[in-house]
């Protein structure tokens, strides 16, 4: 896991063939910012030699790096301001201004309460559709038939696949009860785990305490499959090598229509215009406070708490007003 604190952005052009190029790429430093101006000139540079070299690369490596914080950055560490440490933890504020907490090796994952997603269903039902086109003969090696499948299934299908996942999950006790049998049956299967529950506005965290993880490690990728946990969620722990969970309330959730200024809110921010980005900030956290980002509902499985883990868990819990009673989350 990486989060800098310095950031730098170096451009190099030059001729490859009979066209011009030019390249730009970032560098970044926790040491400070001629450090970061170093790492983003050698990028550039080596990037540069691949193309000269006639390396074929896509064409967003060849203009530049995509400027995000964290979700999609693949490649790149976390792009976000640091507003604290704790060892190996480091907490940033995101795109839209809430805290988010950052870990190596602590097993976080959110789980949605939505019954799913209509696009996929839509796109199983596809699948039924071509496999019965194949079936009666109609399908002849035709890709304008594909597609018209394709598009039937998503203008018409969505709808349907997505009231029938609806039904499929209130017949099934609520999508509460199913995520719970889920955990049940995973721990079932995995005694020696150990998971603290909470409740999010939008479904249940879970962190495994029993013991440190990788993120890539593949009883934790069994462990996010099992649960259904988010699948973005678990391909950015991949790319960037950590868990994270967050720690105060979305905006919208507590009344704050304006959003993080300036937009977008990647970091770092002009100097000239920190100003109204401190001002939002100020008054963000002074409505946060009266929110919990998740409260913490109960322990099950083994018991065991690693001691890596609990410095971690009690961070979490505060950051999140996880057990102060009577707060609502957002």
């Amino acid at each position: 896991m990486i989060v800098p604190t310095y950031w730098a952005e170096a451009r190099v052009q030059q001729r490859a063939g009979d066209r011009q190029v030019t390249v730009r790429r970032f560098g970044w430093s926790d040491a400070g910012q001629d450090d970061a101006q170093a790492m983003a000139d050698a990028r550039a540079a080596e990037a540069m030699q691949r193309i000269v070299a006639g390396e074929p690369l896509p064409r967003r490596e060849l203009n530049r790096e995509p400027k995000v914080p964290y979700n999609g950055a693949a490649g790149v560490p976390i792009r976000e301001e640091i507003t604290g440490r704790q060892g190996s933890v480091v907490v940033t504020r995101n795109s839209y201004g809430a805290r988010c907490l950052n870990v190596p090796d602590v097993l976080f994952a959110d789980i949605d309460f939505a019954p799913g997603s209509a696009w996929r269903a839509s796109l199983v039902l596809l699948a039924v559709l071509a496999l019965g086109s194949v079936c009666a003969g109609l399908v002849q090696q035709s890709w304008l038939l594909f597609g018209l499948l394709l598009s039937v299934s998503l203008v018409l299908f969505a709808p349907l696949a997505a009231f029938a996942l609806r039904l499929y999950v209130r017949w099934r006790g609520g999508p509460e009860p199913a995520a719970l049998y889920r955990i049940e049956r995973f721990l079932a299967a995995n005694p020696g785990w150990n998971l603290r529950t909470y409740r999010t506005p939008a479904g249940l965290r879970l962190v495994a305490t029993h013991r440190t993880f990788d993120p890539a490690d593949p009883e934790a990728l069994e462990f996010f499959r099992a649960v259904a946990a988010d699948p973005v969620y678990v391909r950015m722990c991949l790319n960037q090598r950590c868990f994270r969970a967050r720690v105060t309330a979305k905006p919208w959730r507590i009344g704050i229509e304006d959003r993080l200024r300036p937009r977008p809110g990647v970091w770092p921010v002009d100097a000239a215009r920190l100003p109204a980005r401190t001002a939002w900030i100020d008054g963000y956290e002074a409505k946060a406070a009266a929110f919990a980002a998740c409260r913490y509902v109960t322990t099950v499985g083994s018991g065991a708490v690693d001691p890596a883990v609990a410095p971690v868990v009690a961070l979490h819990d505060e950051l999140c007003r996880a057990t102060v009673p009577g707060l609502p989350i957002a």
